[in-house]
């Protein structure tokens, strides 16, 4: 294993790299203080050296290196009643757990939402009670609840409506229930300002006026606070008495999937949910998500990857070009025959969907292209009126990624209106840029987080939209991309990408966003292998000195410079970049490299 790293003028090169294939300064994780921070970690706590950096990279203070290992969910959550509106929420869902009454759920079309609601209506099952969901369509009823289907919910007997991902800005709605006598509760994790509807609670960390400091949570973590405090009210009200009360650690698998798919930070109560979620998910206990691991081929252990790149897209992909409901109705059934029918619908519509974003990104990757070299905007505004709505955001996210800049991909419609998804980098805030947006007449309505926002435009408006954009985001945008970097936890041999490292880093995971997967350096590995296989990915073999040989992959490029290098240098000694995983074939587990990036050890300032 190796960890020697070069200087130069401007901190730590690793290898010497400042220019690599993918134009990247190949930089170390480290500052100068984390590495003191991870000799500290290593040294009190007796853990091997690459650990102690990967966790120190991570801001874990040595003190704080056995806890974080083991992240407990019992150390972890907070008490569900520091969120504000939460005691409220509790005793009116109690009241109607204990009443028999009928309640409905109103939940998101994402992964979040679907979670959400699974998570909610198994509890209430588990309290004798018959829970009636409702997953909006995206295209005819669009995001969030609304007068028709809350009409509908209260005339099939719903006395009580629970919204979860979403209703913390459904003002006109909620006007509808409160005129059909609906006790409302929402829970949500979505900024808001300071005016919020009027109902009977209001859940949600982001509130402004809410100092519990769980805004992190997705919505389906903030579903398990509420259910933790339900179950808690209910057991103090003598409920469970001479009964078993429910298995809320059962639950867990939903929450891990809704939490990476949300694409929140894994990091803290977050962190803690996915780990324990991991355990529960590879038991096989929830018929729906076993049925669609098995439609998206997931084998071995369970990873965030599986669940954010394999499970999570197929769910969505219901909510996106089908019956929006599937996912939730996939996610509590307790038939497993019903469970692998949904589950190989979803897989259809994902096949489905995949075709369809081939088209679109051919599209919207040509018009972005124009755009950059007509006029260089800071925030790439795509559209056309033959584009699903249901797929903008993929869209969005491929450019963003592209490109290196926030990106928007818009569906209008035949009377000119635009149902747009947007994405954003690091340190550029594009839901207060959408939000500033509305509040300016640009959009008919919008909203979202730094990272992710939704639209609705008029598409005479798009070209001043664009320079809007352009406009209050240029100096953020040229700031976040001003300097190209990969940053590289330390340097290894093929000989040390063994299992054992594997089931080291095991230990600093889950990772995903805010908690990233640790990067290696392999220096001067010879490239023994290099092909194409599938739809444009690279292949390639490396050995180390003592012949020692790792396989790697490199998605989707064949005609990218990191791609082609490898495929030129068949042979040659080339340093390359990228992220270590366990593929089992054939029950077998071998360490596998995922190639980001590729440099000439004869072009480095070493």
């Amino acid at each position: 294993m190796l960890t020697g790293f070069g200087e130069d003028d401007k901190g730590r090169l690793v290898l010497g790299v400042a220019r690599s294939a993918n134009d990247n300064a190949w930089r170390e994780c480290l500052s100068a203080a984390e590495a003191r921070a991870a000799m500290a970690i290593s040294q009190q706590n007796g853990l091997p050296d690459v650990l102690a950096r990967v966790m120190a990279a991570r801001g874990v203070a040595a003190e704080d290196a056995s806890a974080f290992l083991e992240p407990s969910l019992k150390t972890l959550m907070p008490d569900p009643s520091s969120l504000v509106d939460m005691d409220a929420a509790v005793a009116r869902v109690a009241d109607a757990v204990q009443a028999g009454k009928k309640i409905a759920i109103f939940g998101d079309y994402d992964v979040d939402g679907a979670t959400s609601s699974a998570v909610l209506a198994k509890y209430l099952q588990w309290m004798g009670l018959d829970p009636v969901i409702h997953i909006p369509d995206r295209i005819i009823e669009g995001y969030g609840p609304n007068g028709p289907a809350i009409e509908n919910l209260q005339a099939g007997g719903a006395e009580l409506l629970i919204t979860l991902d979403c209703g913390s800005t459904s003002f006109e709605a909620f006007e509808t229930a409160s005129k059909l006598n609906l006790d409302v509760v929402v829970i949500d994790h979505h900024q808001v300002g300071e005016t919020l509807p009027d109902v009977r609670a209001l859940v949600n960390p982001n509130r402004q006026d809410d100092l519990s400091g769980q805004g992190h949570l997705a919505a389906v973590g903030v579903t398990f606070l509420f259910i933790v405090g339900l179950n808690r009210e209910l057991r103090q009200r003598g409920v469970f008495n001479g009964h078993q009360a429910p298995d809320l650690m059962a639950l867990l698998d939903l929450v891990a999937l809704g939490t990476v798919c949300d694409v929140v930070p894994l990091q803290g109560l977050n962190r803690a949910y996915v780990t324990r979620g991991l355990a529960v998910m590879h038991q096989r206990q929830n018929y729906g998500l076993t049925a669609l691991s098995d439609a998206a081929r997931v084998s071995g252990k369970p990873a965030p990857y599986h669940l954010g790149f394999l499970i999570g897209p197929r769910i969505n992909a219901g909510g996106r070009i089908g019956d929006a409901a599937l996912g939730a109705r996939l996610l509590t059934t307790a038939d497993p025959h019903e469970a692998r029918a949904i589950a190989e619908r979803l897989d259809q519509l994902n096949t489905e969907r995949q075709a369809m974003e081939a088209v679109m990104l051919e599209q919207a990757g040509a018009e972005a292209a124009m755009a950059i070299e007509q006029r260089d905007p800071a925030v790439l505004l795509t559209g056309s009126d033959d584009w699903h709505p249901g797929i903008v955001g993929l869209i969005a996210s491929r450019l963003k990624e592209a490109h290196r800049r926030p990106a928007f991909a818009i569906a209008y419609d035949e009377t000119g209106k635009g149902t747009g998804s947007g994405r954003s980098i690091t340190g550029v805030d594009l839901g207060k840029a959408v939000r500033q947006a509305v509040d300016d007449g640009l959009l008919e309505k919008g909203g979202g987080h730094a990272m992710a926002a939704g639209l609705t435009v008029r598409q005479e408006k798009a070209a001043d939209l664009e320079a809007f954009f352009n406009d209050v985001l240029k100096d953020d945008v040229e700031a976040a991309t001003a300097h190209r970097e990969l940053k590289i936890d330390a340097a290894l041999t093929a000989t040390g990408a063994n299992l054992d490292l594997m089931n080291m880093l095991e230990k600093a995971g889950p990772y995903g966003a805010g908690h990233s997967e640790p990067v290696f350096a392999f220096p001067a590995h010879r490239i023994s292998f290099a092909d194409v296989v599938g739809k444009g990915h690279v292949r390639a073999t490396l050995a180390a000195g003592d012949g020692t040989a790792l396989k790697g992959i490199c998605f989707k490029a064949e005609d990218k410079p990191h791609g082609q290098m490898l495929l030129e240098g068949r042979g040659r000694n080339l340093h390359v970049a990228g992220t270590l995983s366990i593929d089992t074939w054939q029950g077998t587990p071998k360490v596998q490299l995922r190639i980001l990036d590729v440099a000439d050890p004869q072009k480095t300032r070493l």
